[in-house]
């Protein structure tokens, strides 16, 4: 079971106050081997997807992770909402409700099954819940603008990921190195520009 949250979480406010994205593709990188049962849960949005991938984790006679969304006081919520929380983040695609289950491909079908709808909410409504994102607005809003139309384009990438593989439209292979690629496109677009050096005065 790997808990994500707080600032080892979705991602967080760098010291240069830049959001994180395309770093946390742990569910690709393991249904890219394509025996390891793969789930991402959220009890908030959906308790019974989570008790049934606890249950399909177990019984499977090989690697198993449950990768579980975990609000945490870093986020800067109201602790006492934090399962509303975690609703919302599933409703605006921030976080993906998946089960990959190497026994559905026996029997051909895909593997890959995706338990949350389609995002109905923008990422904002619910990033801007925590005061780690709302921070941001404050302090640099043009920036924050920026990485927010960022961070929306990185979570339309990956529902559209998750839908293709669910389709079998392309395999666990297939995924996992288009998520590396999604990824690396994200944190270069995120990254601060490069300042000019300074050059020595002359004498």
């Amino acid at each position: 079971l790997l808990a994500m949250g707080g600032r080892s979480g979705l991602g967080h406010l760098t010291g240069q106050g830049a959001m994180e994205l395309g770093l946390k593709r742990k569910a690709f990188i393991q249904i890219g081997y394509g025996n390891v049962y793969v789930a991402r849960v959220a009890m908030g949005a959906d308790d019974r997807q989570t008790l049934r991938a606890f249950l399909e984790a177990e019984s499977w006679h090989g690697p198993s992770i449950i990768i579980a969304y975990s609000h945490c006081i870093a986020h800067g919520i109201e602790m006492e909402k934090g399962l509303q929380h975690q609703r919302r983040a599933v409703e605006s695609g921030l976080w993906n409700l998946v089960r990959f289950d190497p026994r559905r491909a026996a029997e051909g079908l895909p593997p890959l099954q995706i338990d949350s709808a389609p995002p109905r909410l923008r990422l904002k409504d619910a990033m801007y819940e925590e005061v780690r994102w709302k921070m941001l607005t404050r302090m640099a809003p043009a920036e924050a603008e920026r990485l927010l139309r960022l961070a929306q384009e990185d979570a339309d990438a990956r529902e559209r990921l998750y839908r293709l593989l669910a389709r079998g439209t392309i395999g666990p292979e297939e995924a996992a190195k288009a998520s590396d690629v999604l990824a690396a496109a994200a944190a270069a677009a995120a990254a601060p520009a490069p300042k000019a050096p300074k050059l020595p005065l002359e004498v």
